[in-house]
């Protein structure tokens, strides 16, 4: 299946050069290019696009509004929005995990790094670039307060509940960073049941992909962030 990718970065010739880059792989094509949020948002729906990459800074509606609309809208579900930054430790990636991102990159990354990202990003286990740390998004959180107060902490505390002990434990490790296979190890079982437990939890706690679950775990509180 091709996965379809949208563009959407304010700077002409970086969008080229993804372009070029995206469309030299078999498995990609770039079905669109926005020039802000408000462009991406539309090109969005009337693409259909898989994947989305988003510089966060465009002038009118920048890449975090453009994300919370396309995350808000039902019908763009299957979406995944992966966020460009200048910096990984850029002061809005929490924020753009927490509108319904499903990572981010360094708009540094090598080539190899973006097109992998792209598929991971469809294949719904994206969350941090490779040259991010798993305890990155944990400093991420903290910076962005911690366990959230009101109405959507109660909704997601109540939606912990219904989790099985077994899907608990799987999401406290995938808040940790660690892959299927790696959680296949540590609980002595099969990629593919790890992989039931995670859909499973999405599924209860309503997250689109593995991203929002990490959010989800920090800001119920199950999982503490460590800033070391």
């Amino acid at each position: 299946m091709t996965i379809r990718v949208l563009l959407a970065d304010d700077q002409t010739l970086l969008r080229s050069a993804f372009r070029v880059l995206v469309d030299s792989e078999p498995d990609m094509e770039v079905v669109g290019e926005a020039a802000d949020g408000a462009e991406a948002v539309a090109l969005t729906r009337a693409t259909r696009a898989d994947v989305v990459l988003m510089d966060i800074r465009m002038p009118g509606t920048d890449g975090l509004a453009a994300t919370r609309r396309i995350s808000a809208d039902p019908e763009l579900s299957h979406v995944r929005v992966v966020m460009l930054t200048t910096f990984e430790v850029d002061e809005y990636v929490v924020q753009s995990l927490r509108a319904g991102a499903s990572g981010f990159l360094g708009k540094g990354a090598e080539p190899d790094e973006l097109l992998n990202a792209i598929r991971v990003a469809a294949g719904g286990e994206a969350l941090l670039s490779p040259v991010a740390t798993k305890g990155l998004i944990a400093r991420f959180l903290a910076q962005g307060g911690g366990p959230a107060d009101g109405p959507e902490t109660a909704v997601r505390s109540e939606r912990l509940a219904a989790l099985t002990g077994r899907e608990r434990e799987v999401l406290v490790l995938v808040a940790g960073g660690h892959s299927n296979d790696e959680i296949a190890v540590r609980l002595e079982v099969s990629p593919l049941t790890v992989k039931t437990h995670v859909n499973r939890a999405m599924a209860k706690l309503g997250a689109r992909d593995r991203a929002q679950l990490v959010v989800t775990a920090y800001e119920s509180g199950l999982v503490r962030p460590r800033v070391d």
